[in-house]
């Protein structure tokens, strides 16, 4: 705690005309003193036996007796909840690595809750929630049945105030330190910007300001709005906005296979003490990182809040983004429109001048033109003379080749044709001689073939003749082709038997 709020709390405590500071610490060390001397005398007490309600009871008496006096004390709250016009809360002291290191209950009644919780809101711009550094002035309180807590009896929004600008500060040199403050402001603003995704709570009253301008530039078809909604204020509103641009940025990628041109996170009315809830780091840094332009209008004209410092552009409200979007859409059609007039001017200027040089060309290439004409002309009498000229001398040179050529020829024609003659003449001798020997071979084939279907086997055995066959079908041509015991068949014109060889006799008739 810084030495400015441990001043305060002294303050405030010396204000109360109950008890000094040093008049606390006496009243302290006096306890401290008495309870060492029961210490003494613990072991003649050992032997009593305490009902739980006597023992609470003795315990209340010391507390009572020993913390009857407030002190401002420094905690976080855990958890708020109001009953009845009373608000009951749960305490808590965490330390560097965030772990709880004390913790309690604690009341503000009725009769102090409006005044205290009017100054809180008054100063601070924002409601006690959870999560929130206070400083309380507050006295110790015992009850058998209920135990411990504390009772609330002042909250100094100065300290909370203090916790806050510190957050605050934090937040941003943890932004500057990683790189993501300017980091959305380096993407180019679009030169056309076509769609636009809106984040916003719903039916909120700087919406209705927002889409009366919004619709007007969708109808005349100069830009697309995409609405998705989310909490603004509350401790979940970072985690709804989240989640709002992350779903609202991924439906576009599916719907349109390509990014919006912006993303526009508009507020618009509520409670100035509604801003601190989008002080939130997470919230920021995925805006730094967000990979199109976003345009910011939550605040109020003279309140900031981090997303301000982040985005690509900030606004004071939502008709001023809107305007914006409709100045930038002015802005470039009238830069269009302003080129289209420069160069439909240096248009016409460059046509005028390219027509005055083509004709200008055209007239030198003409009279180019005709000069080369009359020269080619020229020329082609002269190389035409020349050409005939050659021509003569070339058609009596080659008159005279082909003559020649020609005489050559026919001598080697008739040369050709004489040799031929013989050649015929020796070739029908011997076709003449071959034709004879062919007739006489004609003569004796037949005569053979005659011969032949004499000797036929059938002729043989139509005469009364018989042909002996081996067992493997082979006919007998001699007696030495067998032997005792063979096996024979003998054939006939008009059938066959099976005999077997007794002996064989090698005999001549």
């Amino acid at each position: 705690m810084s030495n400015s709020i441990v001043e305060q709390a002294l303050r405030a405590a010396r204000a109360d005309q109950v008890n000094s500071h040093q008049d606390i610490l006496a009243k302290h060390q006096k306890i401290a003193e008495e309870f060492e001397e029961s210490l003494k005398n613990q072991q003649a007490l050992q032997d009593i036996h305490l009902s739980l309600s006597d023992y609470l009871a003795a315990v209340k008496l010391v507390i009572d007796d020993s913390f009857d006096h407030e002190v401002w004390v420094r905690a976080e709250i855990r958890s708020l909840h109001s009953k009845g016009g009373h608000y009951y809360f749960e305490l808590a002291e965490k330390d560097d690595d965030d772990n709880i290191t004390a913790s309690c209950r604690a009341t503000l009644w009725r009769y102090r809750a409006n005044t205290v919780l009017a100054k809180f809101t008054a100063t601070t711009g924002q409601k006690l929630a959870a999560g929130a550094s206070i400083l309380i002035e507050c006295s110790a309180s015992f009850h058998a049945q209920y135990g411990f807590s504390l009772n609330i009896s002042d909250i100094d929004p100065n300290y909370t105030l203090g916790e806050i600008a510190a957050a605050y500060q934090a937040m941003k040199k943890r932004l500057i330190d990683e790189g993501l403050i300017n980091l959305n402001k380096q993407l180019p603003t679009p030169f056309d910007i076509e769609n636009v995704i809106v984040i916003a709570p719903e039916q909120a009253a700087g919406l209705g300001d927002f889409r009366a301008e919004a619709d007007r530039l969708m109808r005349a078809g100069a830009c697309q709005f995409h609405y998705h909604h989310a909490t603004f204020q509350g401790n979940h509103a970072p985690s709804e906005i989240r989640a709002a641009i992350t779903t609202s940025l991924t439906e576009f990628v599916e719907n349109h296979q390509k990014l919006p041109d912006i993303l526009v996170i508009i507020r618009g009315g509520g409670a100035v003490g509604d801003l601190a809830y989008l002080n939130d780091y997470e919230l920021a840094a995925l805006i730094a990182e967000c990979p199109v332009p976003v345009w910011v209008g939550v605040g109020h004209e003279r309140d900031q809040v981090i997303l301000d410092l982040v985005a690509h552009t900030s606004f004071d409200t939502p008709s001023k983004v809107v305007l914006g979007i409709e100045s930038h859409l002015a802005q470039i059609t009238s830069q269009a429109k302003s080129t289209m007039e420069y160069l439909h001017k240096k248009a016409l200027d460059q046509l005028y001048l390219a027509k005055n040089n083509s004709q200008r060309h055209f007239e030198k290439v003409r009279l180019k033109s005709l000069a080369a004409i009359a020269l080619a002309k020229k020329d082609t009498a002269h190389e035409l003379k020349q050409f005939s000229q050659t021509i003569k001398h070339q058609h009596s040179k080659e008159k005279l080749k082909t003559y020649a050529l020609m005489k050559s020829i026919h001598q080697h024609s008739i040369t050709q044709l004489t040799h031929a003659k013989h050649q015929s003449t020796h070739q029908l001798h011997r076709h003449h001689s071959v034709k004879s020997r062919l007739q006489v071979m004609r003569d004796r084939c037949a005569q053979l073939q005659r011969l032949i279907l004499t000797q036929h086997p059938k002729h043989t055995l139509q005469k009364g003749y018989a042909i002996i066959y081996n067992d493997v079908n082979q006919p007998i041509k001699s007696a030495s082709m067998l032997k005792a015991d063979d096996r024979v068949r003998i054939q006939w014109q008009d059938g066959s038997v099976s005999a077997r060889i007794e002996s064989v006799h090698s005999e001549l008739f």
